[in-house]
């Protein structure tokens, strides 16, 4: 009982922070009774959702509703453009079939000690599929309504007609020589009419497929027939962060090495304390770059038979006081990346450590802090530092748009790792 009060006590603020909260963001909840989002290529929970148009790929949707009782979910599609504003067509112009679809299998849950229900489905289904390339918001929501909506996630549909070449090069700035990473890039269109490539053709990179931090609106660099150069020392920088923090969060029973301590019903585990890292010299580990999986040890499915627990994470300053002008959050994957109340720090002046509690699964996760200044929003910085020689993943998106098309087609799809894509450089 206590585990619903917890839930229900953040949902009114939840709520009124997703309405202030401008959505940069497609992957969003709306509703404090959902959890464990997963949406990923089948068998692939660390891949982004991308569907090859007019192909057999497959992808799937999980999540839970701990209100134990059954309820009528469906889901639709949206098509959107490259900066997911949602384009002027009806259903009927993107989707084959029927526009919405209800969720039919579902599962309660077993073996835990959390009462919840288990959905899924698999996308697309044969009698609902997109029939264009582009930016797809996946919608599920109540009652066949669409104003009860209660999650979004982000679906892309390719129709590949370009090739990309990319590499990634320390940027030549002093400013960000030793902090950042440079995407350049090469897109070779083919067969296409890019009289106008300037405004025909946009391109979007993500850095571990995040959209919060997403780099568009660059213009090529140089256009050579049907070849467009992005590389310019100014465009596509991102900073390079540190390795992700993780947490083994695949037994309750079994505590973890970064786990401190949990209660007697293992309801509330505690985390070590994280430090400031600022002062560390980089060290290379793998990690999940800010994903996480859904996975077990007890199990036989950790979809329907994982446990919940809540989880406090709590994180020290160097000085040991709060930041005078700057508020922490908690940022991954398992926060959607979302700056509201929830995932926000709070400072305890009695042991001197921000603290948060998150509701999780058990599984495998990885996770950071971002530091977000009070008096501007848009100014953000990690506590950790930036490191050129982080590895990351970036996902280079290459949009078209003829002077025909009411919408932007995804054409061309490449991904990069910092390490194992960087010339010269070895383990």
């Amino acid at each position: 009982m206590h585990i619903f009060k917890f839930i229900i006590a953040t949902t009114f603020l939840l709520m009124m922070q997703l309405c202030l909260f401008a959505q940069t963001n497609p992957d969003v909840t709306y509703s404090a009774n959902i959890h464990s989002v997963r949406f990923h290529p089948y068998g692939d929970q660390e891949s982004m959702a991308i569907y090859k148009l007019n192909s057999t790929d497959r992808v799937e949707l999980h999540f839970d509703d701990i209100e134990t009782r059954v309820k009528s979910y469906y889901y639709t599609y949206q098509l959107c453009d490259y900066n997911w504003q949602p384009v002027n067509l009806s259903p009927f112009d993107f989707i084959k079939g029927f526009t919405q679809q209800r969720i039919t299998n579902y599962r309660f849950s077993s073996i835990a000690y959390t009462r919840y229900i288990h959905y899924q489905a698999i996308l697309p289904e044969t009698n609902s599929l997109p029939t264009k390339s582009g930016n797809y918001l996946v919608k599920v929501f109540l009652d066949g309504d669409t104003s009860k909506l209660v999650f979004t996630r982000a679906l892309l549909v390719l129709d590949s007609k370009s090739s990309i070449s990319a590499q990634v090069v320390q940027p030549f700035t002093p400013d960000t020589y030793k902090t950042h990473q440079h995407i350049k890039f090469v897109v070779n269109l083919e067969g296409l009419n890019t009289s106008n490539a300037s405004q025909q053709v946009k391109v979007v990179v993500l850095q571990n497929g995040r959209w919060d931090n997403a780099q568009e609106n660059v213009l090529p660099t140089f256009i050579r027939n049907n070849s467009l150069e992005y590389s310019n020392e100014n465009s596509f920088v991102f900073a390079g962060g540190k390795e992700w923090r993780w947490l083994d969060l695949r037994s309750f029973s079994l505590l973890s090495e970064r786990v401190d301590s949990a209660n007697a019903k293992r309801t509330d585990i505690y985390v070590k304390p994280d430090i400031d890292r600022s002062g560390q010299r980089y060290l290379y580990y793998p990690d999940l770059d800010g994903k996480y999986l859904v996975t077990s040890y007890e199990s036989v499915n950790p979809y329907w038979q994982g446990d919940y627990a809540k989880i406090h994470f709590n994180y020290i300053t160097a000085s040991h006081t709060p930041y005078a002008d700057k508020d922490i959050y908690l940022i991954g994957q398992l926060t959607d990346y979302q700056l509201i109340n929830k995932n926000k720090m709070q400072f305890n002046t009695e042991n001197g450590k921000y603290e948060n509690i998150q509701y999780l699964k058990q599984g495998y996760y990885s996770y950071g802090y971002m530091l977000v200044d009070k008096n501007d929003a848009s100014k953000i910085s990690y506590p950790d530092g930036n490191y050129w020689e982080t590895e990351n993943n970036y996902t280079i998106l290459v949009y078209y748009k003829s002077f025909t098309d009411q919408s932007e087609q995804l054409i061309g799809v490449s991904k990069i790792n910092t390490r194992s894509d960087r010339p010269g450089f070895s383990f």
